[in-house]
């Protein structure tokens, strides 16, 4: 008997195929925005992209997405010229779309003017494009939930989850308050991520947006020096605290402690803010992951750059390696940046462990010897290095550099926090379904809530934070109503040759352009032609083919006419038994249970490419082309 698995497709099937907005934290529909543009209509698909994400344009730049891990079109089989198969395509580039909506109608419009749709547009300054936005924001929420009547609620971290947070809370209708340590808002933003991937101006649009929602940012404020955790709950009915894991994890390495060894987090920051910081000639950075790769490329900037233009400091430095324990397929860095470090000269080192720092007599750090690492994770992906303690090697240098994790910094809480528990580490306890901490009116968001994850996996925990305090001042409970349409779409027709276009690689400027500007932005960005091409690619999950089996002759039509082989008409004798026959096919056959009088297509959705060749092919119109969207408001209950 065959294993195949059959469903009978349900209410939430077709729905479940938009895979990529099913994958977003925020559900932000990306097949709506990415068709908007293969359709021209920019200014739509900006608003599609930010209503659920307020920092859908720093998205478009860094997001991790995994909307495009899970974008079916990096599922579909290619074949070569013969017919063979030759691996699958490559997902959409979303990530680069969005960004390209947001360029194109959002806040960081080019206010000197700019051509779309063949004409100029001129775009308004960017206080006057913030509160224009605001008002669209507040407007779309008209009479979707009771508002509240301005609650007084503090934020300590004005990170990605904070502001969030307190964005969702100003269209809620409280008085929120952002408290940062930092000179600047945004938090890891803008002075984690170096400016070569996110331009600090267009951190300042954003941010503009959530100020112009009423929200109050108050930065060079330290909780617990300034202002103590008690005085903040005292005067306000809800706090959340989303300061993040900003503090550098240390190795615990002999000879770490001492003059020449930095936090990889302490370096970005310091660079972002323009402090100094005594850097040496030979730089050595242990760890793997996309904090590692900002660290070094960043250190590379300065090397490279102009002693005039740029911190001496840096000036002398010769060389930047990267060791990390993983080998090049394991490391955790994207790809990209992994391709980018060695475009830019990072001297790469897989499968090494650091095992101590050498010193001189004078404290000098002098060298770094490691280890090779056989193996980092076991059978179930678990963190269990093995190492080969005969093979070791020291290298040279004069500055250690650790981006090997982060923890958080919460000694505020010692003075109005001491009903607040903790675990283990440092991390607070809460309760993962509302954010709340063992304190009724204290919430957690961000890191301290999930881990350090993706920026929009703090957008989301920002906004889960606001909802949970909504329910606990107002005593009202928001819940999601997940609105869904079916449309018949008549004569579904795609664009000419879509399913042979290959994906369009995010343009970037050169290497040595990269490294004689330290804030010089890497990526370009689709232009207009650029990106319509790239949309084009969009299989557009949301259309999909449906069939009728009460008008179906079992002709195999479709079957033959498929190009890439999704449908199989085959009897049911074939794929299963009369006794795994359960209710619902039962009832799809009208009681029949007859094995060798039913037939069943078998559709794969992973080759399907919403061609609707086989609805054009039917004779008996058994197959429509149906297009189902679905979109989720919070309401009052």
């Amino acid at each position: 008997m065959s294993s195949l698995r059959v469903h009978v497709p349900d209410v939430d099937y077709h729905q479940n195929l938009i895979s990529c907005q099913v994958a977003c934290p925020v559900n932000t529909d990306a097949r709506g925005y990415i068709r908007a543009i293969a359709d021209g209509r920019f200014d739509e698909a900006y608003l599609i992209a930010r209503g659920p994400n307020p920092f859908a344009s720093i998205c478009g730049r860094i997001c991790g997405a995994p909307c495009e891990i899970a974008c079916r079109r990096g599922k579909v089989p290619r074949v070569d010229d013969d017919g063979r198969f030759v691996g699958t395509d490559r997902p959409i580039a979303i990530r680069a779309l969005k960004r390209f909506a947001c360029e194109s109608a959002g806040p960081e419009a080019r206010s000197t003017g700019e051509i779309l749709d063949s004409v100029t547009k001129f775009i308004p300054p960017i206080a006057a494009r913030a509160d224009e936005i605001a008002a669209l924001l507040r407007s779309a929420l008209d009479g979707k939930f009771i508002k509240a009547d301005g609650g007084r609620v503090a934020i300590i971290g004005a990170g990605p989850a904070g502001l969030s947070a307190a964005h969702d809370l100003a269209l809620m209708g409280f008085k929120p308050t952002v408290f940062e340590l930092e000179p600047v808002a945004a938090g890891m933003l803008a002075v984690g991520v170096p400016a070569y991937r996110l331009p600090r101006e267009l951190i300042a649009q954003e941010v503009k947006v959530i100020e112009a929602l009423g929200v109050e940012i108050r930065t060079g404020v330290r909780i617990g020096g300034d202002i103590s955790f008690a005085q903040l709950r005292k005067d306000h009915d809800a706090v959340i605290i989303t300061v993040g894991a900003k503090s550098s994890r240390s190795l615990g390495l002999p000879g770490e402690n001492g003059p020449g060894v930095y936090g990889g987090v302490d370096l970005l920051r310091s660079v972002s803010l323009g402090e100094d910081i005594d850097i040496g000639h030979e730089v050595v950075v242990i760890g793997g992951g996309n904090v590692a790769y900002d660290v070094a490329r960043t250190v590379m900037r300065q090397i490279a750059s102009d002693t005039a233009r740029t911190a001496a400091r840096l000036a002398g430095t010769t060389n930047v390696y990267l060791f990390s324990l993983e080998g090049a397929e394991e490391m955790p860095a994207d790809t990209i940046e992994i391709v980018e470090g060695d475009e830019e000269g990072i001297k790469r080192e897989n499968g090494w462990g650091p095992l101590e720092i050498i010193r001189a007599a004078d404290g000098r750090v002098t060298g770094v010897r490691f280890r090779r690492c056989l193996r980092v994770y076991d059978e179930d992906r678990k963190f269990a290095p093995i190492y080969d303690d005969e093979d070791t090697r020291t290298i040279a240098c004069d500055t250690v550099l650790l981006a090997v994790g982060q923890a958080p910094k919460l000694d505020f809480l010692e003075d109005g926090g001491e009903d607040i528990e903790t675990m283990g580490g440092g991390w607070i306890k809460i309760d993962r379904a509302t954010l709340k901490t063992t304190a009724p009116d204290v919430f957690v968001a961000g890191d301290l809530a999930h881990g350090t994850k993706l920026l929009i996996d703090a957008v989301a925990s920002g906004k889960a934070a606001a909802r949970s305090i909504y329910q606990y001042l107002t005593g009202y409970e928001l819940r999601p109503e997940t609105m869904t349409s079916h449309i018949v779409v008549d004569h579904y027709r795609r664009e000419r040759g879509y399913e042979s276009i290959r994906r369009v690689d995010v343009p970037t400027i050169e290497p040595d352009e990269r490294l004689a500007d330290p804030n010089h932005v890497v990526e370009i960005g689709f232009n207009r032609e650029q990106a319509m091409r790239e949309a084009s690619r969009c299989l557009d999950c949301g259309v999909t083919p449906v069939f009728d089996g009460t008008r179906c002759v079992l002709c195999g039509g479709c079957v033959d006419v498929c190009p890439t082989e999704c449908l199989k008409l085959v009897p049911l004798s074939d794929i299963m038994s009369s006794a795994e026959m359960d209710s619902v096919i039962i009832d799809a056959l009208g009681g029949d249970t007859d094995l060798a009088n039913n037939s069943a297509i078998l559709k794969d959705e992973d080759r399907c490419i919403r061609c609707s060749l086989c609805s054009m092919r039917c004779p008996v119109d058994a197959i429509t082309m149906e297009r189902v969207a679905f979109s989720t408001d919070w309401r009052t209950v």
